[in-house]
């Protein structure tokens, strides 16, 4: 297979689709994670699913479709039930006697190939088509297959007949609730919200951060998708006053997400947030998250320390636990025993022993890390210091002769020292175990389809420094790829204070903060704004974004 992936890689060059640094990096974790090189790419964000399955066509020899005004005859669908066809995002096109035109997103993939062969007893002839396009082609052609408003009516009808109420697993809302997680996988959403109002049911997904409108839902079918969602996150259905959390998979295409599930009662019914999380997402390593150079070198410095406590900070929902796991991925390996205390676990890393806090167990973090510490570890990963007694069983590790790697919720680095004594850690303390505290948000980026020269309006050069304002600025201009809004996909934005010898002696001596961050600027600490400012002139992310994310920073 390796004479395949570089020619895939080859090619992708030789058409601009990516650059030859990005080959390099995604060579390199294929080397790590045994995975297909084209899906490393895709999930990188350096090139998008139409571009890979359009070089793989191109490499394998055969025709590239666009399936949007193909007929197809149903003697070629009755062939492939739509639930293969889902599943294995692959498509009949033609039944030409004992032969079967096939369409698949990934020419390659021999196992889905055999899968139909053997289920039709056809031989196949492969075409090649885009993954999005193949699906949306499933939606349209597939008698069974309904839009969402006919699952909507459909539900109602079945609802009223049964008084609002659970009537089985062939109740149309079945099929509804489906319809919903798959829209949510396929538009990249992180979140599924399902809200109940007054008068109907509100749904919205948050997609790179930004929650969006979703088809309204009759207040009729409320109590059944509700209770529909509690079947599959395996709570209690006939409980309504009290929060409940819980959680399922489900798969969309050829990927498999993890569903947490929470329901909380309010004054219309019980509203169901529905987190996903993708379990076949590569865990990057530092040089993926595109760190500033200088600070990129500072982290893999304190990494290699063997002892001391390194923090990310940041809101909920800016990448800190992804930074972590980079973090860990860049030290991982046969000679170091890291053990991590989580809640949850979200992505399993190999050769690191990963605990998953269980309150109800009695399992916090804090009893979670003294028995790390009987585990003869290295590194530690505490998934968040949220109280004293953890705080110091942390310092405690790292004062021992253990590398411990946290989360804090602080807006910026200098932060981390006030809430920290706020758990009762000294300045002494801070000073002798702090190596570095990195704060970072994330930022929705141009869409790489549309993107194109802009002059930034006025008023967001005004919010600038003279010396600012000049670069090369683009914005997305909006295209099918990126739901028309110019942004596709997000990426961190850093800014790092670093332990040095004055710095700690200005913590352990009561300096303010002020004191302490002046100190830290005049060696070389940049900000936020700084490198959202680099990001934005280098056309990756328009200016007005980058000021959104870092108001209030400099």
């Amino acid at each position: 297979m390796e004479p395949v992936r570089k020619l895939l890689g080859e090619r992708l060059v030789d058409r601009g689709f990516i650059t030859e640094r990005q080959l390099e990096l995604a060579v390199r974790e294929q080397k790590r994670t045994k995975a297909m090189l084209g899906e490393i790419l895709t999930q990188l964000g350096f090139i998008t699913p139409q571009m890979l399955s359009q070089i793989l066509a191109e490499q394998g020899g055969v025709t590239y479709l666009d399936l949007g005004d193909l007929d197809i005859p149903d003697s070629a669908l009755s062939t492939v039930p739509e639930t293969m066809a889902r599943r294995l995002s692959v498509l009949p096109l033609e039944r030409r006697g004992e032969d079967l035109d096939l369409v698949m997103s990934n020419i390659y993939d021999i196992e889905a190939i055999g899968e139909v062969e053997s289920h039709t007893g056809l031989r196949v002839k492969v075409h090649g088509a885009s993954e999005d396009n193949i699906l949306a082609k499933i939606n349209e052609v597939y008698g069974e297959h309904q839009s969402i408003e006919e699952i909507i009516e459909e539900a109602i009808q079945s609802a009223v007949k049964a008084g609002g109420g659970w009537a089985g697993e062939d109740l149309p809302v079945v099929r509804l609730v489906d319809q919903l997680l798959t829209k949510a996988a396929r538009d990249r959403a992180t979140d599924l919200h399902i809200q109940p109002s007054e008068r109907t049911v509100l749904t919205r997904f948050r997609v790179d951060g930004i929650l969006h409108q979703g088809p309204s839902l009759p207040k009729a079918v409320q109590a059944a998708v509700t209770t529909r969602l509690k079947i599959l996150a395996e709570v209690n259905i006939a409980e309504n006053r009290l929060p409940q959390d819980g959680k399922f998979q489900i798969k969309a295409g050829k990927r498999t997400y993890d569903v947490r599930a929470s329901f909380l009662p309010n004054i219309h019914g019980e509203k169901a947030v529905l987190r996903l999380l993708d379990k076949s997402r590569l865990i990057m390593g530092l040089d993926q998250l595109g760190m500033p150079e200088t600070i990129h070198a500072q982290v893999d410095g304190i990494l290699q320390r063997p002892h001391g406590m390194f923090l990310v900070t940041g809101p909920t929902g800016s990448g800190k636990s992804t930074t972590l796991y980079a973090a860990l991925n860049a030290i991982n390996g046969p000679d170091r025993n890291i053990v991590t205390v989580e809640d949850p676990v979200e992505y399993e890393l190999p050769l690191v022993t990963q605990v998953q806090v269980n309150q109800k167990a009695g399992l916090t973090f804090a009893t979670g890390l003294r028995s790390i510490l009987r585990q003869d570890p290295d590194v530690i990963l505490i998934g968040e210091i949220r109280d004293s007694e953890t705080a110091e069983i942390a310092v405690r590790a790292s004062m021992t002769g253990h590398l411990v790697l946290s989360t804090l919720h602080t807006n910026d680095p200098i932060g981390a020292i006030p809430r920290l004594m706020d758990m009762s850690i000294s300045r002494v303390e801070l000073a002798a175990t702090l190596q570095g505290v990195l704060a970072q948000r994330l930022v929705r980026i141009n869409c790489q389809a549309c993107s194109a020269p802009y002059q930034p309006s006025m008023e967001a050069l005004a919010m600038l420094r003279p010396e600012q304002r000049e670069g090369g600025w683009e914005r997305g201009v909006g295209c099918d790829h990126c739901a028309h809004t110019g942004l596709r996909g997000r990426r961190p934005i850093h800014d790092l204070l670093m332990m040095s010898s004055a710095v700690r002696s200005l913590i352990a001596g009561d300096a303010t903060l002020a004191t302490i961050e002046a100190q830290a600027h005049a060696e070389g600490k940049t900000s936020l704004l700084d490198h959202g400012l680099a990001i934005a002139r280098a056309g990756l992310a328009p200016l007005e974004e980058i000021l959104r994310t870092t108001a209030g920073e400099d």
